[in-house]
């Protein structure tokens, strides 16, 4: 948006946002929708405080940008790098007759800037993503628009009421909105401040205690670019917290991470972009004995002899978001319990993208992916994982409370 305004300045022409919603965004439900729209709508008064039009219209966004491009001098847009983002940002500008920049807003460090390859690991990154960080950790300058768009005669919907906007859209009404997050940047900034004056001190030693509450609650905001990585991360650096650290490497070093796996591996949402070692040895052992089974339906209603387990699924079918931790174990089970490794990942990421507000999101790629061995190493080789990492009900308890976390979730279903 700055660098829009900044253009458009030096242009002298008035600046105009556009968004196209779309009934065919790829595994998207009424859930997903919700939150959005709530982030759309504080956005276009937002913008309107500032003399810029917002667009909204119902229609595929790569057409609508396109149409709109006609009579622009100067086409800006934001970055994707999941495969669809990629080719709807290509053909946009294959279309525009006008220049048209891509701005990386997603992360701290764009991704070929920290790497020119896709990295094995955290470690790998690491050093990379923190040479340049004193380039890009910096604030963010506001411009004013030198001419006001706001009386430009654009058709656009009528976006004030986020239930009237989704009865229009054709979706998955299956899944509903939650009230447990609301959407906006308004609701993403007083989460964060929350989080630093009361949880992010404590943030260290209690991330991995579902019971602690001792998560930011950010993942959904950056998902639907509510917040900035950047504004959460000199926020946090600025506190001086003990937590800073270790919340930075979440934040910074292990989403970029997901970036960089979904930026360079084509197959990013299969089970072949795994390592080669992890592929063969979860194939390798397809045939071991499972003392338990599931189907993808059962799996989806929260039915195994699992109360840890079906806790975590309880949540975020109910919450849309699982604790960080238990979705390891979440789906770690799932490829214990499923009756092949091919299955088992299907199932993790169509429940993830599902239910999950965060989901469909490369954190949900990669995190699926950890799950089945990437970006991480073998380890001792046991029955239906081989080398791959194994975890169980055990280690949950010597961590926290499991029976206090599974008690709450099982109750409230």
């Amino acid at each position: 948006l700055e660098f829009a305004i900044q253009q458009a300045n030096e242009l002298n022409l008035p600046l105009v946002v556009y968004f196209g919603l779309t009934d065919d965004y790829p595994e998207v439900n009424e859930r997903h929708y919700a939150f959005m729209l709530e982030g759309l709508i504080e956005t276009r008064q937002e913008l309107r405080q500032r003399n810029i039009a917002m667009v909204i219209r119902h229609e595929l966004p790569v057409e609508g940008a396109a149409r709109m491009a006609e009579d622009a001098a100067f086409l800006v847009c934001d970055r994707g790098y999941l495969m669809f983002q990629k080719d709807w940002r290509n053909r946009v500008a294959l279309q525009a007759k006008c220049p048209c920049v891509q701005v990386e807003t997603d992360v701290v460090v764009p991704v070929e800037d920290a790497s020119s390859k896709e990295e094995y690991s955290a470690a790998t990154i690491r050093p990379k993503i923190h040479a340049r960080l004193p380039e890009y950790l910096v604030t963010l300058e506001e411009r004013a628009p030198k001419l006001s768009s706001l009386a430009l005669d654009f058709e656009s919907l009528d976006s004030e009421n986020v239930r009237n906007v989704l009865t229009g859209l054709k979706t998955d009404r299956s899944v509903k909105a939650v009230d447990s997050f609301t959407g906006g940047s308004a609701a993403a900034e007083k989460l964060l401040d929350e989080f630093i004056s009361a949880r992010l001190d404590r943030y260290p030693a209690l991330r991995n205690d579902p019971n602690s509450n001792s998560l930011s609650g950010m993942s959904p905001y950056l998902h639907f670019g509510q917040i900035s990585p950047v504004y959460i991360a000199l926020r946090v650096a600025r506190a001086a917290s003990p937590g800073t650290e270790s919340y930075l490497e979440e934040l910074v070093i292990r989403r970029e991470l997901s970036m960089n796996y979904v930026n360079y591996n084509p197959l990013y949402n299969s089970f072949e972009g795994l390592p080669n070692w992890a592929k063969r040895v979860l194939l390798e052992h397809q045939q071991d004995d499972r003392e338990y089974t599931y189907s993808p339906s059962e799996f989806e209603a929260a039915r195994t002899h699992d109360p840890y387990w079906n806790a975590a699924q309880t949540e975020m079918v109910l919450t849309g978001k699982m604790h960080g931790y238990m979705r390891m174990y979440w789906g770690k089970k799932i490829i214990e319990w499923s009756r092949s490794p091919l299955e088992a990942f299907e199932t993790c990421l169509h429940l993830n993208n599902k239910y999950s507000l965060d989901g469909r999101d490369p954190n949900s790629y990669a995190g699926v992916a950890w799950c089945f061995g990437r970006h991480d190493r073998p380890w001792a080789s046991r029955p239906v994982f081989g080398n791959v990492r194994y975890m169980n009900a055990r280690g949950l308890k010597r961590k926290f409370d499991a029976d206090r976390y599974a008690d709450k979730f099982i109750t409230l279903k």
